[in-house]
């Protein structure tokens, strides 16, 4: 029998009761803190109970920033049935979809407002939007408060402005290094880490089972051969730049070995070596050939079709890319390219998947993630003619030359279609990896791994959010995706150590009293009681039991062998090896 949550600010029987959840508010009121939980853990809920216990305590307004528009959109939507009080609070969303002449009386009007972080900024920097009365800043996705992001940027105007400053920041994946969570808590005054893993017995209990399959995809010889002469000149650059000393790193050529020379070239220059001028040119015509390869490899025919015809289009090339693209080898392989049909393994991989997914179950929902917009193009048109298959696009809004992007009015009429069975596969880039709810997405497919941690994680946590998920990772043989698979899998072993870490050295400490939940009761159809009861029960019933004692009497001390050795056993002074004896 499932118990709710009851509040004076939420439309009572809509927040399932989960331990773990309140324990993040009890914690949360007391001080600035990161919440990370397991992607579908709940951790929007956790914002929910937090917004309407701070408002209720110190009055104002709250703003909740999400890294994209599509994202805050839907917090807005998922927000209005939970609120009771909607018609006082107002929520709305705000991007750069309003225009700034109407953002002012639109930021008034409100006291809980979803925003782009982009929105905010700016029209904190004009003078437009003050944060002084903001009682609350949940921040969504705040991994990405690093450098010289908005998110960051927004948090630090709020620290400066607000009156009575406190910080919900929450994600799934804070990044597997110490200096990354570092820089995240710093920029969000974080007082404290509040975490819990999949495994923690109270989160594990609301969490759908998630099977991984990771399937080896033969790349075909044809496109290997294709491949071949670009690899054979991008080794001879890397040859030439070993021996210059720049390129260092060793094993495979790879985009962080490249990365590194072309700061060491750059830095030869600096000093006034000349040489490094030649260098740095060669080193970008390496970088260009690296992705071209990866194309080839691991993405297929089509999606290298696309590379080279965007290289072609963008009206601003520098020197070494016009050499690069009137070069004979490039000239011949985009000619090509131009006449033939998708042949690489992967895309018929995909086709398979998705057929049989559907086949199954026709109600099934499915997404495919890849990197780059041509192959999303690309699988797009490869499903277009199976029955029974609605694919769509899904990326993101800024356009390039050759690759125009979807507004953010469009992203919400896709995502729509989706949730409602207007289309049963969404093939997306990045820009669908974070945040989006789509309850009834079972199977996910990563056309690549991708060596990140947190994107990988993302990817992984659009599926199994309300009942068992599947997750297939293709990986090409033999090339860049078996090296960036082992990747993520040692940065995700760290993400905990590191945040773990980091929260032994922040100031504030654990609040365990539960005295900050007063405002909350958990309701059943068998009881009511207090949350801090609700919680203590739950921790009693997830309390690990201790085994029965072991009456096994201890050992003593180990004799030394060598104690009945007779001297003559004993090695002479000075030996250093056997045939000393």
């Amino acid at each position: 029998m499932p118990s709710y949550v009851a509040h004076s600010g939420l439309v009572p029987e809509t927040v399932q009761a989960r331990a773990y959840q309140l324990q993040a508010v009890d914690d949360a009121m007391s001080g600035s803190m990161l919440l990370i939980l397991p992607t579908a853990a709940g951790k929007t809920a956790v914002a929910w109970l937090s917004i309407v216990e701070r408002i209720e305590r110190m009055g104002g307004w709250a703003l909740v920033i999400a890294p994209t528009v599509a994202l805050s959109n839907q917090h807005l939507e998922n927000a209005i049935p939970v609120l009771s009080n909607v018609d006082e609070l107002n929520p709305i969303s705000l991007s750069g979809q309003q225009t700034a002449s109407k953002r002012p009386e639109l930021w008034s009007g409100s006291r809980l407002v979803f925003a782009t972080p982009q929105v905010v900024r700016n029209d904190v920097r004009k003078g437009v939007l003050s944060l002084s009365d903001c009682s609350i800043l949940v921040v969504d996705e705040a991994h990405h408060c690093t450098g010289e992001h908005a998110m960051a940027e927004v948090a630090e105007m709020y620290l400066s402005q607000s009156d009575n400053p406190l910080i919900l920041a929450t994600t799934a994946s804070p990044g597997s290094r110490r200096e990354q969570v570092q820089e995240i808590c710093r920029r969000l005054d974080i007082q404290k880490i509040h975490m819990r893993t999949k495994e923690d017995p109270m989160v594990a209990e609301f969490l759908s089972e998630l099977d991984v399959e990771e399937v080896g995809v033969e790349v075909p010889g044809e496109i290997r051969e294709l491949a071949e002469p670009f690899r054979i000149w991008q080794e001879s650059i890397v040859d030439r730049e070993r021996r210059m000393g720049r390129y260092v790193m060793p094993g495979a050529v790879n985009q962080a070995g490249l990365s590194n020379a072309m700061e060491r070239a750059q830095a030869a220059i600096g000093r006034g070596d000349t040489s490094g001028f030649r260098s740095s040119s060669q080193i970008a015509t390496a970088m260009r050939l690296h992705h071209l390869i990866n194309h080839l490899l691991c993405q297929g025919i089509a999606a290298s079709r696309h590379f080279l015809s965007r290289m072609e289009a963008e009206e601003e090339k520098s020197k070494s890319s016009k050499d690069f693209l009137r070069d004979s080898r490039v000239r011949g392989l985009s000619a090509k390219l131009k006449g033939m049909v998708e042949i690489h393994s992967k895309v018929g991989a995909v086709r398979r998947l998705v057929r049989e997914r559907i086949r199954r179950d026709k109600g099934s929902r499915i997404i495919v993630f890849a990197n780059y917009r041509d192959t999303v193009e690309a699988l797009e048109e490869a499903l277009s003619d199976l029955e029974g298959i609605r694919a769509i696009q899904f990326i993101g809004q800024s356009s390039r030359s050759g690759s125009g992007g979807l507004t953010a009015k469009q992203q919400i009429s896709r995502l729509s279609d989706f949730r409602d069975g207007e289309s049963n596969v969404l093939v997306a880039t990045s820009v669908g990896e974070e945040g989006l709810d789509i309850p009834s997405a079972e199977l996910v497919i990563f056309y690549e791994p991708v060596s990140s941690e947190i994107r990988t994680i993302q990817r992984r946590g659009r599926t199994g959010r309300r009942r068992q998920g599947e997750v297939v990772v293709l990986i090409a043989e033999g090339t860049r995706d078996e090296r960036a698979k082992d990747s993520a899998k040692r940065k995700e072993e760290f993400m905990h150590k590191a945040a773990r870490r980091v929260s032994r050295e922040l100031p504030g400490s654990p609040h365990k009293d539960l005295s900050n939940l007063g405002g909350f009761t958990v309701c059943s159809d068998e009881k009511s009681l207090s949350a801090a009861e609700f919680v203590l029960e739950t921790r009693e019933r997830h309390r690990r039991e201790l085994s029965e004692a072991d009456t096994t009497p201890a050992k003593g001390p180990k004799e030394d062998p060598r104690i009945d050795l007779p001297p003559e056993n004993f090695r002479p002074a000075g030996q250093t090896g056997l045939d000393q004896f």
